[in-house]
């Protein structure tokens, strides 16, 4: 018999009844009853239910085994009682009778984390001892769903004749978007290297050394501050790279490999087959965010001819400055006083001064006698007997201020009706729109609109290449500097406010999934976009000299994206926090509690790369 196992915990069944087995693994649980022990032993597998008696000649040993002891037991296989079976486990329906036992490894002290049950515990301890919290079956889980995902997008990409390439971990520094990490060169001291953002120039450089179609799932590291979808300092992407390839080309490649893993892992879930391609403009209009969550059907409206010149003067005299809006945020079903409040006590939180608001409800009797000018008594009557219909109503100080037929006309663009609300924000679309967005998801959820049962998908296109400082005036690249403009050359000899570029992003539930872009491969487009945004000839050719110099030797057009692996895992595992789906994660500031990292560097260490740390005060 095998030094630790005949089986794992997950084999055993009837057929086994009467086999000698050995099994290995943890004491997930140890329970006494009267003097029998039971013992749920726990692999990577599954759970086997293994018992000891006093007849056991082991018996002794068995007592002294405390919850996660790695054991090796060697035992009887027997059917369990009738009425005792435990459907939910594969071996529910036998049981090992303990005949030999060895301790394997034994814990010494308490343990910092219990992995039987379900409690919660601080991050803080859940990371430091991050190999016990990895033993509990909900990580265990999300890492073989990981590992899962990872070899289907594997197997998809390979199917569609792409190339798994490995590109350099040790490179140059440039900027993407992000901090790098630098490390320090020992045999050039005062250098340094840098930890790659995304292997951008390199799967560039492959196209223009002729390999048509790459991809890699790529480690990635970008110093950034700490989110719930962002690790701090590494993640994974599926990185992938096509020559001769128009934008389109590149939505039909990804889309069934994306497709494809969302219905093998979705859980049952629908995935959307058909995915919309919104521009960044309109979703910025109607969902407040270039990341927007389709499941909720709400779209953001453009309101502000209503309140031009209204009774309603804060908003008013905002639409008499150049570059204001006011906007409407839908919320059907949300037509209570209470929810309207509450939502406006929302907006204080962010910031903002309250969120306005009107809502329709059928018309009070109140309402009536004041039409009417009779009583209230009286009008109850009429609305009782049928002889007034009652109609509808808006409600709100909005609707006091600018007037019914104001009113009327947003509730008619709006769509909405008796029952329904809407709440407006206005001034400068930046200033408010991020906030509309995250109102425009909570209104949502708390109305039920939001299709929970569903994986819904939409590509962000037409990003504008430049943004510029309000304060400053200065012009510099918003998005990906890499990418080509629509238009080409000709486009940028134009307003660079207006130019927008091949550039694209895939949404999936309010997260972003994928990145990407045709790129700029003309070294003389890529001279004059640098130049808009400030960066000289001789600036682009010292940060990508590698690049610029390989576009001069007949680079072809080339386009591809990147899917970030951690998001889709923690989508599928619907999990909150990508920390969930991640091995060893480093904590919100950036800290490895396990490895202890980062760390004080040696004195032999700082002198052998010619370095000193200068303490910060």
């Amino acid at each position: 018999m095998h030094a630790y196992r005949s089986h794992t915990c997950a084999d055993l069944n009837l057929a086994n009844k009467g086999d000698t087995v050995r099994l290995a693994g943890w004491v997930h649980r140890v329970r006494d009853h009267g003097g029998v022990l039971f013992i749920d032993l726990r692999d990577h597998y599954g759970i086997t239910q293994v018992l000891c008696d006093p007849d056991s000649p082991v018996f002794a040993q068995v007592e002294k085994v405390r919850s996660e002891w790695c054991i090796r037991i060697d035992g009887l296989v027997k059917a369990r009682a009738e009425g005792l079976a435990n459907a939910k486990i594969p071996t529910g329906e036998i049981e090992v009778y303990v005949r030999d036992i060895e301790v394997l490894g034994r814990v010494n002290g308490d343990l910092p984390l219990q992995v039987f049950g379900d409690q919660e515990y601080p991050e803080e301890t859940r990371l430091r001892y991050r190999y016990l919290d990895l033993r509990r079956e909900k990580m265990q889980n999300n890492m073989v769903l990981r590992s899962d995902v990872v070899s289907s997008i594997r197997k998809r990409m390979w199917d569609q004749g792409f190339k798994e390439f490995q590109t350099p971990i040790i490179t140059a520094s440039s900027p993407e978007g992000a901090r790098d990490f630098l490390v320090p060169s020992r045999l050039h001291p005062g250098k340094f290297y840098a930890l790659p953002q995304a292997p951008q120039q390199f799967k560039q450089l492959l196209m223009v050394s002729g390999f048509d179609k790459y991809f890699q799932i790529a480690p990635c590291f970008r110093d950034e501050d700490p989110r719930a979808d962002r690790s701090p300092t590494d993640f994974y992407q599926l990185d992938l790279e096509m020559s001769f390839v128009e934008q389109q080309d590149v939505f039909d490649t990804i889309q069934p490999v994306i497709t494809g893993v969302f219905e093998e892992f979705g859980g049952g879930k629908k995935v959307d087959q058909t995915w919309e391609q919104i521009s960044y403009k309109d979703a910025a209009l109607w969902y407040g965010s270039d990341k927007p969550d389709l499941r909720n059907p709400i779209k953001m409206q453009v309101v502000s001819e209503h309140f031009a010149g209204s009774g309603f003067a804060i908003f008013a005299k905002l639409l008499e400055q150049d570059g204001t809006e006011v906007r409407a945020i839908p919320a059907p079903t949300g037509g209570s006083r209470k929810f309207c409040d509450r939502m406006n006590a929302f907006a204080q939180k962010e910031g903002l001064p309250g969120m306005g608001y009107i809502f329709w409800r059928e018309k009070t009797a109140d309402a009536v006698a004041q039409e009417m000018g009779i009583t209230v008594k009286e009008a109850q009557a009429k609305l009782k007997s049928g002889e007034v219909e009652g109609g509808m109503e808006a409600a709100g100080p909005l609707a006091k201020n600018i007037g019914p037929e104001r009113t009327e006309a947003i509730r008619q663009q709006l769509g909405l009706g008796v029952g329904d609300a809407a709440f407006f924000l206005g001034g400068k679309p930046k200033a408010f729109e991020a906030i509309a967005g995250r109102a425009r998801n909570i209104i949502g959820e708390e109305l039920g609109l939001t299709d929970k049962d569903r994986f819904a998908f939409a590509w962000i296109v037409d990003f504008p290449i430049y943004e510029k400082d309000a304060e400053t005036g200065k012009i510099d690249f918003e998005h990906n500097p890499f990418s080509m403009p629509q238009g080409g050359m000709d486009a940028l000899m134009g307003d660079p406010m207006d130019v927008l570029g091949f550039q694209y992003d895939l949404a999936c539930n309010g997260y972003e999934l994928v990145s990407g872009a045709i790129r700029n491969h003309k070294p003389e487009i890529m001279f004059k976009a640098f130049e808009i945004a400030g960066y000289g000839e001789e600036e682009v050719r010292k940060r990508f000299g590698g690049m610029v110099n390989a576009f001069q030797y007949g680079a072809p057009p080339h386009g591809g994206c990147a899917a970030g692996i951690d998001r889709i895992v923690m989508l599928l595992a619907e999990e909150q926090n990508i920390r969930e789906v991640i091995l060893f994660p480093m904590n919100q500031r950036a800290e490895d509690l396990m490895m202890n990292a980062p760390s004080d560097p040696t004195s032999d260490q700082l002198m052998e790369l010619g370095l000193r740390v200068i303490p910060q005060e």
